[in-house]
């Protein structure tokens, strides 16, 4: 599937810290119009190493070692452009705060800031799609369901995965399959190289025969489910079954992890919860000017191990929404609610249930009380995402644009917290901590 899959954050993360050394070598020469000695380049290493550490940051929060980076290239130099910005302003704090790091920043860092922007771009556009170029190879998708369409969808209309699914078989039709016709001819003649096949489907065990066969002709098999995982970022929800929770998800706790992220659950809450009290006079005026009513609100919502849990909030709503979706222009949401929900202001107060260990930073959102009941009612598995501890931000969260207002928008946020549940590390707390930071920034939070 080409250079530019697992390893394409790898690629692009050692290119961009080998072209900020490179652009920080241009930007002595342009500034004395000299090779640069040895002494001068150490005196601005060290200091610009911790810069460029934070630089890389910026590129992570701003989303430019996401899978689909290539897919955004008109939208590239208005990110980095964006991100330079914040990087310059990021790079003058360092520099006047500790100025015995003893250089001048004032004209070498805005050297190193344009020179570094212009390769970085030269890197991205016209490079970096280079070295992911290959043959789109012809391939076979074999499974049902909608994701198989959308999977299908999804590689056919972009060159940079390497395949093209020339043919799709759909196994609820696998009744009437021809293997000899459908299937063989279509490997043959099309000189297909990989069969993505989904062989959990026990609609598949009747032609699995056929296709052990296919190994000695030099076709490769992949797992119908992992690509999708792969690319989507969440869990086919239409291909599960109980065999692949049985596999792939437990309760068992992970000591180390655990330990690591309730330290970063009490830290960072302290520290926040602690900072974000001098909005609490500000918040409760705004809330008691509009119409009067209390301050805080208390949520019964399901825990871990479907556990009731009391979430602290600050009111955002005229009436309990009883267990009903919250939608655009809902008039139950006061209009200082609407901005304290918007910047997710209105969530401050949870800081507290973290330290409590009632909740998480990271982790599935907890449903309030009376709608998670309803849906683990109407959708299949989903009482799973109560498996672990619920969070303030999860992976769905940073996913999905708006909060899920349907049945169906639902299902596919379950699919993100299955891909959690099942995933969950540290180093993916990380990134999900600093992806919602970035959202909080930008004020595009629900």
């Amino acid at each position: 599937m080409g250079i530019f899959t697992k390893k394409e954050p790898l690629v692009l993360f050692l290119g961009d810290i080998f072209l900020f050394y490179v652009a920080l070598w241009l930007a002595l020469f342009v500034r004395y119009l000299e090779v640069p000695s040895q002494g001068l380049l150490l005196s601005h290493v060290e200091p610009f190493s911790v810069i460029f550490f934070v630089w890389i940051v910026t590129f992570f929060i701003a989303g430019l070692y996401e899978k689909h980076t290539l897919l955004l290239q008109s939208r590239l130099p208005a990110i980095i452009f964006r991100t330079q910005i914040i990087n310059s302003i990021l790079a003058a704090l360092f520099f006047y705060v500790a100025p015995a790091v003893g250089i001048a920043p004032k004209t070498n860092l805005f050297i190193d800031l344009v020179i570094s922007f212009i390769l970085i771009l030269f890197w991205r556009i016209s490079v970096v799609p280079l070295l992911g170029v290959r043959k789109q190879q012809p391939a076979l998708l074999i499974g049902s369901g909608p994701e198989m369409k959308e999977l299908r969808d999804e590689v056919n209309h972009n060159p940079r995965y390497g395949l093209s699914f020339i043919s799709t078989i759909d196994l609820d039709g696998v009744d009437a399959l021809d293997f000899q016709e459908d299937v063989l001819k279509a490997v043959y003649s099309e000189n297909v190289t990989t069969v993505v096949v989904d062989l959990r489907n026990p609609k598949a065990d009747p032609i699995q025969p056929h296709l052990y066969n296919l190994i000695f002709s030099g076709v490769r098999f992949v797992d119908a489910h992992r690509l999708y995982e792969n690319i989507f970022d969440r869990v086919p929800l239409s291909l599960l079954g109980h065999s692949w929770f049985l596999s792939n998800i437990s309760s068992v706790s992970h000591v180390a992890y655990d330990a690591l992220k309730r330290l970063m659950d009490i830290t960072f809450a302290l520290v926040a919860g602690i900072a974000s009290l001098v909005v609490y006079p500000l918040v409760a005026l705004a809330i008691r000017f509009e119409d009067g009513g209390p301050v805080f609100i208390v949520q019964e919502r399901i825990g871990k191990g479907n556990s009731i849990i009391k979430l602290f909030k600050f009111r955002s709503m005229r009436s309990s929404d009883q267990g009903v979706w919250i939608t655009e222009g809902d008039t139950r949401v006061t209009r200082v609610g609407k901005f304290l929900r918007k910047a997710r202001i209105d969530e401050l107060p949870q800081l507290w249930n973290v330290v409590r260990g009632d909740i998480s930073l990271i982790g599935p959102r907890p449903d309030i009380v009376d709608l998670g009941k309803k849906l683990a009612k109407e959708i299949p598995y989903y009482n799973i995402r109560y498996l672990i501890k619920p969070g303030l931000s999860g992976w769905a969260q940073i996913k999905q644009d708006l909060p899920p207002q349907s049945l169906e928008e639902t299902k596919i946020r379950l699919a993100y917290d299955l891909y959690y549940v099942k995933n969950r590390s540290f180093v993916l707390d990380i990134k999900i901590a600093l992806k919602t930071i970035k959202t909080l920034l930008s004020r595009s939070g629900k």
